[in-house]
């Protein structure tokens, strides 16, 4: 009788160098990160010629950008759970398919109530994209390596923002304004066809949920040669979990409850701060004397600031993760601050604007990683879409929490300090979280998590 041979999953890719296979998944995941940037933004770079074209004012586009917040809450929220019960292939095809298609026609709206229904279904596919392409790139990535390479992943996101407004800038004079939801729609449309002919499904989803073990060696072949010869292959989980719960059972399990309530806290705080300023900093340099123009490129440097990024991925797989990301967000903190009191002199202002861009950038952006790494494979899928979604609606609160700072008439230093104040809040959500982690591992995989013929 041929003797079986069995694989454990996850130490044969700890094993390997970063197959070519891997980068073709990591390639994937980019784009649809960078395409989930560039449609994210395509509503901000439009803005001005729906105020021309329409002849609108612009409190009447508040429903049409906040449209697409909205979905991404929904289709996070939403995807998660999904993903964990259908697997991240088929969730993550459908909403790049979803977002691209929306878009497309979206380009076709006649008026502004076309437009918002069209900008939430727009949204919820992205709100489904993100999180499953940051949960499929870390199930293939190796343990030592997972935060920098998802990091990196990530860095899509604000470079596909970036990227758009270049394209916009040149197009929107050139075809008009439906041009950019037009190139926001075919791009994803085609990328989402790649997916569905060369996309793997996770391994470690496989494993999880027992499926086929030809299916799995297929896949992990192309990792490494070894498993060629495997007949069985087993997934060892670092925490434990009771075995057959499903992604929402473990999202809100004792034992990971208070746990997922900080990462919830931390990453809607985060965007308190993100969308404040990008969405308000124009509006308040201008109000403390700086010219519209200035206003514009010094507010520019924040959402430019994600340069630290990948750096920070690699001190999360080398030093404890939940305080890596909560020193930055503790020194983002201050540098928010120190924006308010370097309002007399813009070189001062510039720095403290970058530098407060950099940081809290980077912790935002090194947010999924530290989830993906929190929770086991059954549950993975729902604890990050959740932990993005119920941050989108820190996004809305930070862009109403500053207009009520303004009409109050809050001082600009004073503004500045309260926004503040919110990445403290996220930088002792990340400590709290820590001084209660479970420091137990598990020896022993629980039925449910292996998969043996």
């Amino acid at each position: 009788m041929e003797e079986t041979r069995t694989v454990d999953v996850q130490a044969l890719i700890n094993e390997q160098p970063f197959s070519r296979f891997q980068w073709l998944v990591f390639a994937m995941c980019f784009v649809i990160v960078l395409m989930d940037g560039f449609d994210t933004a395509a509503i901000g770079f439009i803005a001005p010629s729906l105020l021309s074209e329409w002849h609108i004012g612009k409190a009447a586009l508040a429903p049409v950008l906040s449209a697409a917040l909205f979905g991404l809450a929904c289709g996070a929220l939403l995807s998660g759970p999904l993903s964990d019960r259908c697997g991240r292939r088929v969730v993550l095809t459908v909403s790049v398919l979803l977002f691209g298609a929306s878009c497309l026609v979206s380009a076709l709206s006649q008026n502004l109530a076309e437009l918002t229904t069209l900008r939430f279904i727009t949204g919820v596919g992205l709100g489904g994209a993100m999180p499953n392409a940051v949960t499929l790139m870390s199930e293939f990535s190796p343990d030592g390596k997972r935060a920098t390479i998802v990091n990196l992943m990530f860095c899509g996101f604000p470079l596909g923002a970036a990227f758009g407004g270049f394209l916009a800038a040149w197009l929107i004079p050139q075809f008009g304004w439906r041009s950019v939801l037009l190139l926001g729609g075919v791009v994803p449309l085609l990328l989402a066809v790649v997916l569905a002919l060369r996309l793997p499904e996770s391994i470690r989803y496989m494993v999880a949920k027992q499926k086929p073990s030809d299916r799995i060696r297929k896949v992990l072949a192309r990792i490494s040669p070894e498993a060629r010869s495997a007949h069985a292959f087993v997934m060892h989980e670092n925490v434990k979990h009771a075995a057959g719960e499903g992604g929402v059972r473990i999202v809100l399990a004792r034992s990971f409850l208070l746990g997922s309530v900080m990462l919830w806290l931390c990453y809607f705080m985060g965007l308190v701060i993100f969308y404040g300023l990008v969405n308000w900093m124009p509006v308040l340099l201008k109000d403390a004397g700086l010219t519209p123009q200035r206003a514009a490129l010094v507010s520019a440097l924040f959402p430019l600031g994600g340069a630290g990024t990948v750096l920070c991925g690699m001190l999360m797989d080398r030093f404890n993760p939940n305080r890596v990301v909560a020193v930055a967000y503790a020194s983002g903190a201050i540098a928010v601050y120190e924006i308010g009191q370097a309002m007399g002199n813009i070189g001062l202002l510039m720095c403290a604007v970058f530098t407060a861009g950099v940081l809290v950038n980077t912790a935002q952006a090194s947010m999924p990683a530290l989830a993906a790494a929190f929770y086991p494979t059954a549950g993975r899928g729902t604890g990050v879409a959740w932990m993005l979604g119920v941050g989108r609606f820190g996004g809305i609160a930070g862009s109403f929490l500053v207009a009520e700072l303004s009409r109050q008439q809050v001082s600009l230093p004073g503004i500045f300090t309260v926004v503040a104040m919110a990445g403290a809040v996220s930088c002792m959500a990340l400590l709290i979280k820590q001084a209660t982690a479970s420091k137990e591992t598990v020896s022993d995989v629980p039925d449910a998590e292996t998969l043996a013929h």
